[in-house]
């Protein structure tokens, strides 16, 4: 007989601005705690040293996680020039070095090459697999592996300073995926001085953004109490990318048991991926289908 979760039945999002130093499960674990959470995950890793928007699934909203972590997300960071390190940041040890520094002109030139749709090989210190292992796992044990390059789509990467010669400052926006000390590693090669990532901040990701975010030190203050519980955001805040249609009584109560139910619809195709309110609170997710919501995922709200 399965053990049964302990804490308590909540669903939502609550966003949480990450601060350095802090893995993003034991965010999540922090989180869990403070509400007391039966069920919590997170909707896109950042790496430790890495700061901001971290959002986290609460009971059913855990169902919602997909459509953010496929969400646009933006990024600010700092690129250290002249250097190369092992991890493609300030954490790695060196391997390589250069005196050449490009000026700006040379530096916005090479950033078209990153825009668009590109190919990516994630770092070796991250968590993809390879042959069933994380890759930070075998580069720790000083295996030889090689990772293989994946595509990313970058909406947008701009210079948005240069405090020195060794340092440029960026922005990205850019899709699933996306591996911001990549970036960093590919640009220095490009430019020819190597380069690795300073730091790294998480603006937005889809609808949630860093500066509405709690810190860690006021979930603690607000810890097992009705303050927390107030900072908690609806389940279809993770559904902001979707359409929306509307449930009728019946259909909503054919969807909560998992069959097709009857919607009204304005400006959705046949076959399109949505999802259903009724009374204000979302039901399922699933495809458009002549008038009927087929379900992939449905809400125990």
């Amino acid at each position: 007989m399965a053990r049964k979760r302990k804490g308590r039945d909540i669903s939502g999002w609550l966003v949480v601005d990450k601060p350095a130093g802090m893995t993003s499960t034991s965010v999540v674990n922090k989180v869990k705690w403070a509400l007391q959470a039966k069920k919590a995950g997170h909707a896109g890793t950042l790496d430790p040293e890495a700061t901001g928007v971290l959002a986290v699934a609460l009971g059913e909203a855990t169902k919602t996680v997909p459509y953010i972590t496929d969400a646009l997300k933006a990024y600010e960071f700092c690129v250290r020039l002249g250097q190369a390190t092992n991890t493609d940041d300030t954490e790695g040890e060196v391997i390589a070095q250069s005196d050449l520094r490009p000026d700006d002109t040379a530096i916005k030139a090479a950033l078209g090459a990153f825009v668009g749709d590109i190919m990516q090989v994630p770092p070796k210190y991250s968590a993809v697999k390879i042959d069933g292992q994380r890759a930070y796992k075998l580069a720790r044990d000083g295996e030889d592996f090689e990772v293989e390059a994946r595509p990313l789509w970058v909406e947008e990467l701009v210079m948005t300073g240069r405090p020195d010669a060794d340092h440029v400052l960026l922005e990205m926006i850019c899709g699933k995926g996306g591996y911001v000390r990549s970036i960093a590693r590919d640009l220095g090669e490009a430019l020819g001085c190597f380069g690795h990532v300073a730091w790294l901040r998480r603006v937005w990701s889809g609808p949630f953004e860093a500066r509405d975010g709690l810190s860690i030190e006021q979930i603690n203050e607000m810890a097992h109490s009705p303050d927390l519980d107030a900072c908690i955001r609806p389940l279809e805040e993770g559904l902001a990318d979707l359409p929306m249609v509307s449930a009728t009584a019946e259909g909503a109560a054919r969807l909560r048991n998992g069959n097709p139910g009857m919607v009204i619809a304005q400006g959705i195709e046949y076959g399109d991926e949505c999802w259903a309110a009724f009374d204000g609170h979302a039901v399922a997710v699933g495809r458009y289908k002549a008038g009927e919501l087929h379900p992939s995922r449905v809400f125990n709200l």
